[in-house]
């Protein structure tokens, strides 16, 4: 029998509000920092009151985007309430979900300079000091996958376990996949992934970058991620 939001309690269905808003907002946040265009790219929060998720519709451009036109869906990737097809990446996204139990907000874009990277097949090296505090090493590369099932998903989740620091990967060939406690974090290691990206590529063009030594990185990883901000 398909499960419809309906079959939920009023503590989900207050929560699918809310997020629905969140992700409606955050995609407004990937114009702004110049990170997609026309219809690409897609965020999407996980619950914490059930096991579904909130993402953007298929091929709807962004000025157009509503929080009610936010599609629900669970796990799995099954809609679970909406009028429009749920974005081609949401497989993808429904298999980091299930795989990252502590990751609640998943962000896809093609943004220029990242997407480059991810065209040679090289990881973006830990050569700025911002780069350590934000993904604590390198920005890695994923395997090339091909869209509309989960082995994009698959292929993020597998990166990500060599290099459990960073909150992004580059699928090769395609962009880059980012990750956070919400979707406000996922979409602000995206436009941090653009930034880095785009600033040592420019460095390359002077001459070999330096690259931080992993012990200085850890250094600063801690103190970004424990120390920096409030508290």
């Amino acid at each position: 029998m398909m499960v419809t939001l309906n079959d939920f309690g009023p503590e989900v269905r207050a929560e699918v509000k809310q997020v629905r808003e969140t992700v409606a907002i955050l995609h407004e946040q990937l114009l702004k920092w110049n990170l997609v265009v026309w219809t690409a790219g897609n965020v999407s929060q996980r619950l914490r009151s059930a096991d579904l998720m909130v993402i953007k519709p298929s091929g709807v451009r962004y000025e157009y985007l509503t929080p009610q036109s936010m599609v629900v869906t669970d796990l799995d990737g099954n809609v679970v309430d909406g009028s429009e097809a749920p974005s081609s990446d949401t497989a993808s996204h429904a298999y980091i979900y299930r795989n990252m139990p502590d990751v609640y907000g998943v962000v896809h874009t093609h943004s220029t300079y990242a997407t480059a990277w991810a065209a040679t097949g090289k990881n973006i090296p830990c050569a700025l000091t911002m780069m350590g505090d934000e993904f604590g090493g390198p920005v890695p590369v994923g395997p090339f996958r091909l869209i509309g099932s989960e082995a994009i998903g698959k292929g993020v989740v597998d990166t990500l376990k060599q290099y459990p620091k960073s909150p992004a990967v580059l699928m090769q060939n395609h962009g880059p996949f980012t990750i956070g406690k919400d979707a406000e974090s996922a979409v602000k290691a995206a436009a941090m992934t653009e930034e880095v990206a785009h600033t040592v590529w420019a460095a390359e063009q002077l001459g070999d970058v330096i690259e931080i030594p992993q012990a200085d990185i850890d250094k600063l990883n801690d103190r970004y991620q424990n120390v920096y901000g409030q508290h």
